[in-house]
């Protein structure tokens, strides 16, 4: 294998909506450079790029799969992407290591749901921006109306580069507006025949190429001081300005191809070559210890690790992306997370399964080690002598939540250790232990996403696993003040128990001012580690009770509030006044003052009109306009109380604060109502009061559970 310059290497993920043709235009891209001798299709199953059994069954693409090809002096690294954004992780960590995104459009469909939801994460990541309308040759192609639906997803700085015509005698033509010529293709497609642009054709050309040269111009002073002196631009300096144009983001190239039948892949690939900006072109990347980072050969050595696989047979598999400088076989680099040394064995160029050795990678090159011991995604590894960290990939939060068992007891380690593989290859897929409720969460994008993970533990791990719904971690605490006393009493023949506790509870709020009717000796706030506080008031006068047994009711205390009288949710938010009591100079004790304690607690408690709290969670929902009221009424239908509502591009953002409980299956619910154009984030808010109904059904099914 050839080792290219950093000047010579191209890095695109391919994205776009499920069904575009992202995995075919690659393959095709493979066998037009000649890597492949015969091109493989997603029916057949034979694909380089959809080569795992879950994708062959599926026959869609679930994970991110980097590939390569050569073309004309140029190593073009190609990532191939999921089009659905139950994937999205996949995506997103493509994403993160190329210079260009690639949005492959269906010519029959234009710019639909799942090309929508990618394009905002275009935009995170400010990436240069080429589309391709696919299956121009494909009768139900509609090309000026998959035009126009580019236009609208990405504005006005969307560019043809290209147009489609059908010639009389039905072969397909490609007319070219940059380079002024037409490509007529022949059934098998593969090379064309150049021609001259058609008469009936030419206005248009001509047209569409003055609005080209124009918009390169516009990026480029000098550009636009030769256009006003020549009135135009010749082919080079019109990529000069396209360039500039696609890193100020500005200009989105439109191209077209046929990649089933093999038309126009070549002449894209050509433009990649020498259009589309390579890492060097790129703005130099800070490091977390704020030094810039060019990706420069002569620099010391970094790499950024975007992605990791496990495959049978072979184990991990680590793919990175070299950032600066040169890594060669044998290196050792040092992990910047870990600080553990990691030694590069091997490297490799994929295609898909496909891995062929190399000496050395240089910088803006893509690449894969295997076994590395201690290096997951978003690592960096340095040289040992000059630390670099790069800012990790930011994953999108999960959107289901899920509790995950094995069906078999037995196999509940081995559950464990699937995860961890499952989370180290998708960090999409979270998994947590809720130590409170009892029960592991995992956390994914999406009911499909879900189905992917149970597939992955029975197909590859041989584990049966169950899922359910997760249980609420509701909080108590009470609305009003409440007193009580307790007298815990015991004889056994010897030495007896003695003790006798009186007591005052009240709501604590932040910023509460002391009580006026008991004289505070002694005062402690503690935060409670399941939230909130308990404040415990020493008002003890004349010595009924000894110092001493008072660290032992406050222990009492905080053990009925680690499971309150009401559901055996934690209590929180209670100040407790201390303020009488009797002690026995021979029977009192530690166990007999926290049994008062306890008792004495949870008798005021049950009397301050105790009620039950429960997680809200911050929802932020982003759709088109004319779903907003199905979205609106069904928010209301799960409690949510709309907290306001704002206009973002085309789209309206719902802010809403809803109950955690009423979130359940909620991304399955808004797919449905906003025919998957709807997206949401969620995060932690507070805690709120559950409605009496509601509390009293959860009381109701705790006193069964504890029967």
């Amino acid at each position: 294998m050839k080792i290219y310059d950093d000047k010579h290497i191209k890095n695109v993920a391919f994205v776009g909506a499920h069904g575009s043709g992202k995995t075919t235009l690659a393959e095709t891209m493979l066998f037009e450079a000649g890597l492949l001798n015969r091109r493989g299709t997603i029916e057949a199953k034979n694909t380089v790029s959809d080569f795992t059994d879950i994708e062959k069954e599926r026959q869609t693409s679930i994970f991110a799969t980097p590939l390569h090809t050569e073309w004309r002096n140029y190593k073009i690294n190609i990532i191939d992407t999921p089009g659905l954004d139950d994937f999205i992780g996949e995506i997103v960590s493509a994403m993160r290591v190329s210079e260009t995104a690639l949005v492959v459009i269906n010519g029959q469909h234009g710019a639909e749901v799942g090309t929508e939801i990618i394009w905002n994460y275009i935009g995170r990541f400010h990436r240069p921006t080429v589309f391709v309308i696919n299956q121009i040759d494909h009768e139900g192609a509609k090309f000026d109306e998959a035009f126009n639906s580019i236009v609208e997803l990405a504005g006005k700085n969307v560019i043809k580069i290209q147009f489609p015509h059908k010639m009389p005698d039905g072969r397909q033509a490609i007319i070219d507006v940059l380079k002024m010529k037409m490509y007529i293709f022949g059934p098998e497609g593969g090379k064309p025949e150049k021609h001259e642009i058609p008469e009936e054709h030419k206005e248009m050309a001509e047209m569409l190429h003055n609005e080209l040269v124009e918009k390169a111009a516009e990026n480029d002073e000098e550009l636009m001081e030769l256009f006003f002196d020549k009135g135009t631009l010749n082919e080079d300096e019109m990529k000069k300005g396209i360039k500039k144009g696609m890193l100020n983001l500005e200009l989105f190239p439109v191209f077209v191809v046929s990649a089933l039948n093999d038309m126009g892949s070549g002449r894209l690939m050509g433009f990649i070559d020498n259009v589309t900006p390579s890492a060097l072109d790129m703005p130099a990347e800070q490091s977390l210890e704020e030094e810039i980072i060019e990706p420069k050969v002569d620099a010391a050595p970094s790499l950024f690790v975007f992605k990791t696989k496990y495959e049978p047979n072979v184990g991990k598999i680590t793919y990175f992306k070299v950032k600066s400088g040169e890594v060669k076989t044998g290196d050792k680099l040092v992990n910047g997370r870990t600080g553990e040394l990691e030694n590069l064995g091997q490297l490799y160029i994929i295609n898909g399964k496909q891995r062929e050795s190399v000496e050395k990678l240089v910088a803006g090159d893509i690449g894969a080690v295997i076994k590395l011991k201690n290096t997951e995604t978003s690592d960096t590894l340095h040289h040992p002598d000059h630390k670099i960290t790069f800012k990790p990939i930011q994953f999108p939060a999960p959107r289901i939540r899920k509790v995950v068992r094995a069906s078999n007891k037995n196999e509940e380690e081995k559950l464990q250790d699937a995860l961890k593989k499952i989370h180290s290859q998708d960090p999409t897929v979270i998994v947590t232990y809720d130590k409170e409720m009892k029960q592991q969460i995992l956390s994914c994008q999406g009911e499909l996403h879900l189905a992917i993970v149970d597939w992955i533990l029975q197909k590859e791990y041989g584990i049966k696993a169950e899922f359910d719904q997760p249980r609420i971690s509701y909080r108590e605490t009470i609305q009003r003040a409440a007193s009580s006393s307790y007298r815990h009493k015991k004889q056994s023949g010897g030495a007896g128990q003695f003790g006798e506790v009186h007591l005052k509870i009240e709501p604590y709020y932040e910023g509460m001012p002391d009580p006026d009717s008991f004289p505070v000796r002694g005062k402690e706030e503690e935060d409670l580690p399941w939230g909130g506080k308990l404040v415990f008031i020493n008002s003890i006068v004349g010595g009924v009770i000894d110092a001493r047994y008072l660290p032992s009711i406050k222990k009492g205390i905080l053990e009925v509030m680690e499971a309150g009288p009401l559901t055996k949710s934690p209590v929180r938010d209670v100040r407790v006044i201390v303020y009488d009591g009797k002690m026995h100079p021979v029977d009192s004790n530690d166990i007999s003052f926290k049994i008062a304690g306890a008792n004495a607690f949870k008798q005021a408690f049950l009397d301050a009109n105790p009620k039950l709290l429960e997680p809200i969670q911050e929802v932020t929902v982003k759709m088109p306009e004319e779903m907003m009221g199905n979205v609106m009424t069904d928010l209301q239908g799960r409690r949510a109380i709309i907290m306001g509502m704002e206009t973002a591009g085309k789209y309206q953002k719902i802010n809403a604060r809803v109950p955690l409980a009423e979130m359940y299956r909620y991304s399955t619910s808004l797919r449905s109502l906003t025919q998957g154009r709807g997206t949401f984030t969620s995060e932690f808010y507070g805690y709120e009061l559950v409605p009496q109904n509601i509390q009293e059904e959860l009381i109701k099914q705790n006193k069964k559970d504890e029967e």
